[in-house]
């Protein structure tokens, strides 16, 4: 079938994912866009979740950031999102399996009542919690620049260090600032440089790399 140039295509529902990767592997080199084949799975399934091919250029890796992320699913840590749309885009039948929980304190009454006494956003407080886990812990961070400033300062006043921040905050105020300031910070992590981002990227980041274990 077609219509003003544009075919539709018959593929099976089963298909549709791989038929999409190669579209997005096709474009790539039409478009000139060398991805470093370390982080190829990961661009691609940002391109994929967003259809936007800027993300081959845009994101950020800092060494062994992977890697490191993998391991910690591996041996069952926690990973803390900013928002219940990350949380709910997480794959967890995967991560189960390893014993890896994924959290999201936005909605506590405790931070809640936190952030109206101390004037900050429930994601600045929300971030805090991690200091109570006890286990490694993985930020992923796609709504909220305060977030990222939270846990900097966290790093910087109790040096307390994450396995990896996802740092992938969508907007205008503040976003690009908290990005290049996580990247200063020295933390591993994998950052969205730029305005884009968001929740549904930061879940689809940690699916994969929990997608390659």
């Amino acid at each position: 079938m077609q219509i003003d140039n544009l075919t539709i295509e018959n593929v099976l529902p089963a298909d549709i994912e791989r038929r999409s990767f190669e579209i997005i592997t096709k474009e790539l080199a039409e478009k000139g866009l060398a991805v470093d084949p370390r982080y190829e799975h990961i661009v691609k399934r940002c391109i994929h979740t967003s259809a936007d091919f800027e993300y081959a250029e845009s994101l950020y890796f800092s060494e062994g950031v992977e890697a490191a992320i993998g391991q910690a699913l591996r041996d069952g840590c926690y990973i803390i999102t900013d928002t219940k749309m990350a949380q709910s885009g997480i794959n967890k039948t995967r991560l189960e399996k390893y014993g890896t929980e994924v959290l999201c304190y936005i909605s506590d009454p405790e931070v809640a009542e936190a952030a109206k006494a101390r004037g900050l956003t429930r994601s600045y407080i929300s971030m805090e919690k991690a200091l109570q886990l006890g286990k490694p812990v993985i930020f992923a961070v796609g709504n909220a620049p305060t977030a990222l400033l939270s846990i900097i300062r966290l790093h910087e006043e109790t040096g307390f260090t994450p396995v990896a921040v996802i740092g992938v905050p969508v907007g205008f105020v503040n976003v690009e600032a908290s990005k290049e300031l996580l990247i200063a910070s020295g933390l591993p992590c994998i950052v969205n440089r730029g305005r884009k981002g968001g929740s549904n990227i930061a879940a689809c980041i940690v699916n994969a790399i929990q997608y390659r274990l």
